[in-house]
């Protein structure tokens, strides 16, 4: 149906991620422009945790929270799990030895309880915490459901534990993580009926865009916003579920959708992206899991038709020309690493040829990407991995503010100064002819025996002076000299709050306005820590620096990623990204890495799932 909007009325888009939300607002824009209307009026582009957002902000009291309420995000999620998860073993520490393979002897046992077993345990907790906040179940709840169960499940009984645990620790905070806004956006909208009816008159048009990748309760949110006599348009492939593999999505809520007697469904078929020979191929892969997998259990998992068509010849956005001899399936039986080496040595061929051509590799794994990331670096060639966890700049900036954090805790350690002098001589360090005498300065400060007697001499004790070596090494005279009144500066510093602390360093070391701006966002995102753990000091302030710069949390640097991504914006380099974060984006080529049984298991006796841990018995997945 079509009408004009009124005065108070919006057209509401939502999609997934945020990165989305900046691309359909620029073609939403573009198209309003070129049609001569006013832009930015008249439509809303939304992720669907924003939406959820908004709506619980109508009514915080409604669902039980203080005006003020705050948002955790996953990193401090992930660090209350943790703490949970590091109390119950504990409290528990043989409760899980049944579940170890009988062959581990004691001290392999101690190693894995201290670092693989709680990793572990924080994936379980998250998984049961994120399915029952999907399913609307409170902590309370779920723990009556499992006492109903007439099994003992006890791996369910830990999970519910962590849940009450963790609900507990945000109301402490008097706070909200990501999926509780979902789940209370929908219950504001189902106990307000005047909100609802309100929100459905400022949104007499929604359209959604990736609608496969919609959880239950996002679904729920949307078609109580559209009403009966709403304007609901669904945009989605019931045979993608990239998300469902870390999400509560499932490409099922869609497919029950379309198949409601209400519902008007038209489908897609025709796809402009691929040449005819991947169309061909991704119609033969449907085919051979809906009739030949091992797995019978999964054979329902895909549907078809329609088959994926190419476009009619005269549309405005056609196929590539097709060229099956530009689909390469290579069968060699690689190790991780040989694999990596043929990639960057096929692009090593490819790059100077085609130096107006984009170009990507596309791993299953983030760990994997920077593997080759790093051997893109040790030959030479250029690329870009902003679509990584983080950018190599932000890890850098991470790495060198972390380890003078960590000195600083510690400034008794000649160690950890040494680690100091060679992130600051990070340039020299680079250049082959300066490398040996910046690692001997190095060595030289790791081997003093009283660290003060450098920083802070007396005339009886002044190492710099009596070391000679203003005659014998100048150039590392001067810079011990240059080096020490740095050191002098930050550790004058360090009764100051922790972000400005931060920043004073930043001044000394760091001159590219990225770098500056990177080193702004540590310094909010620690003040931040700071006021949720008023007891960290220096050495966890540290340690949250070094788990960015180590890439084993997401942390958004001033990258293009922010903001959408363009491929085409990097023409003749390698753009390094993880199959999550590459989708919907476009290469004239591609590498797709690890296509294998253990990435991609077929359910076969023999294949190994890439979550089972090898010291759980008979391969169990936990």
């Amino acid at each position: 149906r079509s009408s004009a909007l009124e005065d108070d009325q919006e057209i509401l888009i939502v999609t997934l991620v945020n990165s989305a939300v900046d691309n359909f607002y620029q073609r939403v824009s573009n198209f309003i422009l070129e049609s001569n209307l006013l832009p930015s009026v008249g439509y809303r582009v939304r992720t669907l945790h924003g939406l959820a957002h908004d709506i619980v902000r109508e009514r915080p009291e409604l669902a039980g929270l203080d005006n003020q309420f705050q948002i955790i995000d996953e990193r401090e999620a992930d660090s209350i799990l943790s703490d949970i998860v590091t109390a119950w073993l504990r409290g528990h520490p043989e409760h899980l030895d049944a579940y170890f393979k009988h062959d581990i002897d004691e001290a392999r046992r101690a190693q894995i309880c201290q670092r693989d077993l709680p990793r572990l345990l924080e994936a379980l907790g998250k998984n049961i915490i994120r399915y029952a906040k999907d399913q609307s179940w409170t902590a309370d709840l779920l723990r009556a459901k499992i006492d109903q169960l007439p099994v003992s499940l006890p791996l369910a009984e830990i999970g519910a534990q962590f849940y009450a645990d963790y609900q507990r620790a945000l109301a402490y905070r008097g706070a909200v993580d990501f999926d509780d806004l979902i789940r209370l956006a929908l219950f504001v909208l189902e106990q307000d009926k005047d909100l609802l009816q309100r929100l459905q008159h400022a949104w007499p048009y929604i359209l959604e865009d990736e609608a496969q990748d919609s959880s239950l309760l996002q679904q729920a949110i949307l078609s109580k916003l559209a009403g009966e006599a709403g304007n609901w348009v669904r945009v989605g492939d019931p045979n993608q579920a990239i998300f469902e593999t870390f999400t509560t999505a499932n490409p099922k809520w869609l497919r029950d959708f379309i198949r409601q007697e209400d519902v008007w469904a038209e489908t897609l078929p025709m796809s402009g992206r691929s040449s005819l020979s991947i169309i061909t191929l991704a119609n033969e892969l449907v085919r051979w899991t809906m009739q030949e997998h091992p797995n019978t259990k999964v054979r329902d998992s895909l549907q078809a038709p329609p088959w994926i068509q190419p476009v009619a010849p005269d549309d405005p956005t056609p196929n590539p020309e097709d060229d099956p001899r530009k689909v390469s399936l290579v069968l060699n039986k690689y190790t991780p690493v040989g694999e990596i080496h043929d990639v960057v040595r096929s692009l090593a061929r490819w790059l100077p040829e085609h130096p107006e051509q984009t170009v990507a590799v596309i791993t299953s794994l983030n760990e994997h990407a920077l593997h080759l990331v790093d051997e893109l670096q040790r030959k030479g060639l250029p690329y870009v991995d902003s679509l990584l966890k983080s950018t190599s700049s932000t890890r850098f900036s991470a790495s060198l503010l972390g380890h003078i954090l960590r000195y600083l805790s510690d400034p008794q350690s000649a160690s950890k100064l040494s680690k100091v002098y060679l992130v600051w001589q990070r340039a020299a360090v680079e250049n082959p002819n300066t490398k040996p005498q910046v690692e001997l300065a190095a060595e030289m400060l790791r081997k003093l025996r009283q660290v003060e007697e450098y920083l802070w001499p007396t005339p009886e004790a002044d190492w710099l002076s009596s070391s000679g070596l203003d005659l014998t090494a100048p150039d590392i005279y001067a810079q011990f000299l240059e080096f020490r009144k740095l050191i002098q500066r930050w550790q004058s510093s360090v009764l100051l709050p922790i972000d400005q602390i931060v920043l004073a360093i930043s001044q000394d070391l760091l001159t590219l306005p990225a770098e500056l701006a990177l080193a702004h966002k540590f310094s909010v995102l620690l003040r931040q820590v700071q006021q949720a753990h008023p007891s960290w000091r220096l050495p966890e302030m540290a340690g949250e620096l070094m788990i960015i710069a180590n890439n084993e949390r997401r942390f958004i640097g001033f990258s293009q990623d922010d903001t959408g991504f363009d491929p085409a914006q990097h023409k003749g380099k390698v753009v390094v990204s993880t199959i999550h974060k590459a989708k919907g984006l476009e290469w004239d080529r591609v590498h797709l890495m690890s296509v294998n049984n253990y990435d991609f298991p077929s359910g076969q006796a023999q294949d190994q799932f890439i979550s089972e841990r090898w010291f759980v018995r008979n391969q169990l997945n936990l």
